[in-house]
């Protein structure tokens, strides 16, 4: 979804949002330095397969998914990350890896960490690399109706990458 499709669908919603233009970036964290929005505010988003489906889980930039939590929260059997290949297709208005977390527009289900309740903004990437939106996490919940619970990882170490 590019930008300007992203925006309009906002506006049809009566959403209030601030657009952030940066140098490209393309990690979260990187993002969130360029921007001073903290990884616990900044949202990214991870493509991964509930028991071969494509489903979107958004998560605190400054986390990972921990993908045995995901697979008891989503009551699947089988749960990977997905490769880029699996999913570039599917996002085919957006840059590899700056999707917006609007499962809903593209026939996903949305899984939100739950951490993301605590603030009362969200921000997320657009689309591209170089620009972030940035809207009340009320609104956002209100348009996407995610599944929100418990699945972030605070670090690499001890998390499960592929749980099958």
């Amino acid at each position: 979804m590019a930008i300007a499709s992203l925006t309009e669908f906002l506006d049809r919603n009566r959403v209030r949002y601030l657009v952030i233009s940066h140098s490209p970036a393309y990690t979260a964290q990187g993002i969130a330095g360029l921007t001073h929005i903290s990884g616990k505010e900044l949202a990214k988003t991870v493509i991964v397969k509930l028991d071969g489906s494509l489903a979107m889980a958004v998560i605190p930039a400054k986390f990972h998914v921990d993908l045995l939590l995901l697979k008891r929260v989503a009551g699947a059997k089988n749960v990977a990350l997905a490769t880029e290949d699996e999913f570039r297709d599917r996002f085919p208005e957006c840059e590899t890896g700056a999707m917006p977390p609007f499962g809903n527009l593209y026939g996903l289900p949305i899984y939100a960490e739950e951490s993301l309740e605590k603030d009362k903004e969200i921000a997320f990437n657009a689309g591209t690399h170089r620009e972030l939106i940035r809207m009340s996490w009320e609104e956002y919940k209100r348009l996407v109706q995610p599944r929100i619970a418990q699945f972030a990882a605070g670090h690499t170490a001890g998390t499960a990458w592929e749980a099958a």
